[in-house]
């Protein structure tokens, strides 16, 4: 292969691996029933200021914390993955379909691992 090409390939696999890092952000359950992003940490109760202060330290639960009062029961995670406590259901997305409903098909492992269901 010559040196152009070469570089060529290496540049945009260097684009592409960046793009899907950027979109790919995993949650972590850092105990029993608790998910956490990079952000937020939530248990089955909703958004926890006390355990993402415990995971993710003081300054994140003050930034998240902010802007003053919020609904702490349906959120979504930097990955995308929405949570309802309402509904004990996390979804792949928090999108409304048509039909107004929720159109995010329901994502079983993080429904699991939030409501142990």
């Amino acid at each position: 292969m010559n040196p152009a090409r070469l570089c060529w390939h290496l540049a945009l696999l260097l684009a592409v691996s960046t793009a899907h890092a950027g979109r790919q952000t995993t949650l972590r359950s850092p105990e029993p029933g608790v998910l956490c992003d990079r952000h937020l940490c939530a248990n089955d109760q909703g958004i926890s200021r006390p355990l993402t202060e415990k995971h993710l330290g003081p300054q994140a639960a003050t930034k998240l914390f902010s802007p003053g009062d919020f609904d702490l029961t349906e959120f979504s995670f930097a990955n995308g993955v929405f949570c309802d406590v309402k509904e004990r259901l996390c979804r792949n997305h928090r999108y409304y379909g048509a039909d107004g409903q929720r159109s995010g098909a329901v994502n079983k492992k993080y429904t699991r691992l939030l409501f142990g269901q």
